[in-house]
């Protein structure tokens, strides 16, 4: 896993074999967040890494400019692996939750300029997320929602969709 640009640039960070998480390739990263600077500034902003996984989108973030992520990742060895980076990267500036997702949702009191969310492409409450995160008021005004999912799923009726990325296999729908 590396670090596309910004900071950061080029820092990569050895993923333990034995991970289930599948980090978003690097092409497809790289294109979300070429497409993402159109809408959002970096610089500054405050983000959320939803099912963060290896952390990698959560390290692209801070790279980038982001002044504070929160990254939520309910899996231990997930977890450590993100806070074991952060403390390579010598960052205070995310604050690393090992935290069921749907729980951190309902308590949070939290609005984000930019949330990404990457859940499992086989969790079965995958089509609710985009309405918790908006029936919660999680998203700043003008913030974005950037969705991560498998290609048999189609967000484009959802009231708060602009518009659909794909890359090879990854798909990302992205919502404001």
């Amino acid at each position: 896993m590396r670090i596309i640009t910004g900071k950061y640039k080029g820092r990569h960070f050895d993923i333990p074999r034995t991970f289930k998480a599948r980090p978003t390739t690097d092409f497809a990263k790289e294109n979300i967040f070429n497409v993402l600077i159109q809408y959002v500034d970096l610089e500054g902003a405050t983000a959320l890494d939803l099912f963060s996984g290896t952390g990698s989108i959560a390290l692209e973030m801070l790279s980038r400019g982001c002044s504070q992520v929160v990254s939520v990742e309910m899996d231990r060895d997930h977890h450590r692996f993100i806070c074991d980076c952060l403390k390579k990267l010598d960052t205070q500036a995310c604050i690393p939750l090992r935290a069921d997702v749907f729980r951190f949702i309902k308590s949070c009191h939290t609005a984000f300029d930019l949330i990404f969310a990457d859940p499992p492409y086989a969790l079965k409450e995958l089509p609710q997320v985009p309405d918790l995160i908006f029936d919660k008021g999680l998203l700043k005004e003008g913030g974005i929602l950037v969705f991560e999912h498998g290609k048999e799923h189609d967000f484009s009726t959802h009231p708060h969709f602009m518009e659909h990325r794909s890359y090879g296999s990854v798909n990302f729908s992205l919502f404001r």
